[in-house]
């Protein structure tokens, strides 16, 4: 993982995409996502919070999967979180647009 800090989010996605290149990696983070906004759904329709839990457990655990046994490196969550986690949405926007591969 990099020593730099990022002072802008533009200068983050390039980093944030480096460290998805494995393109199974980048499956799993669409997977996980794309369970997350099921999960909230739920929780709107429902008012369960127990809906919240498991749209956490669905975007952090494919995530941790994909970086842990495919792209072997640590997720940048742990280092830029708040910038990691628009870095999901972007890159899951991106996917949709055809922008970043599957």
């Amino acid at each position: 993982m990099s020593t730099e800090r990022f002072s802008r989010f533009a200068d983050f996605y390039p980093f944030y995409l480096a460290e998805h290149a494995n393109p199974t990696c980048r499956r799993l983070h669409f997977v996980g996502s794309t369970l997350v906004l099921a999960c909230l759904w739920r929780l709107l329709a429902t008012g369960n919070v127990a809906w919240l839990l498991y749209a956490l457990l669905c975007g952090y655990g494919f995530a941790w999967v994909g970086h842990f046994f495919f792209e072997k490196n640590r997720p940048a969550t742990f280092k830029y979180p708040l910038y990691s986690f628009m870095g999901d949405w972007v890159m899951y926007a991106d996917i949709w647009r055809g922008r970043v591969k599957l």
